[in-house]
């Protein structure tokens, strides 16, 4: 299974959940996902998210100087993007428990056979 496709699905509710822990920077948050697992998450992938959910209004952003080299653009959580995470987890919870119970669910001994090349 291609994950990548997975990723993009979820992406939009990982950031959030990241920034939920605290507010971060571009390259910071990126770091954070592939410190979760995220091993193969791309730069631009995760600098798009954070775009567009700062124009959808669910993010807030500030900028800190820094003494090493350009300043640093904060991302941070608001209430709508509180709510906006609340909502997708609920979702993801209904969409993995259908996901688990159709992978573990039993199967008539016919379609095991089907499935094993059996007639």
């Amino acid at each position: 299974m291609d994950s990548t496709q997975l990723l993009k699905g979820v992406l939009d509710m990982a950031v959030l959940a990241v920034i939920q822990e605290e507010d971060g920077y571009g390259y910071d948050v990126v770091r954070r996902l592939r410190d979760a697992g995220f091993d193969d998450i791309g730069d631009a992938s995760v600098y798009g998210t954070l775009r567009r959910l700062y124009s959808a209004g669910a993010l807030s952003t500030y900028v800190v100087p820094s003494d090493d080299g350009p300043h640093r653009k904060y991302y941070g959580i608001n209430s709508e993007g509180r709510a906006l995470l609340t909502q997708q987890v609920e979702t993801w919870g209904r969409f993995s428990q259908t996901v688990s119970r159709l992978i573990t669910a039993p199967r008539p001994a016919a379609v095991r056979a089907r499935a094993v090349g059996e007639k």
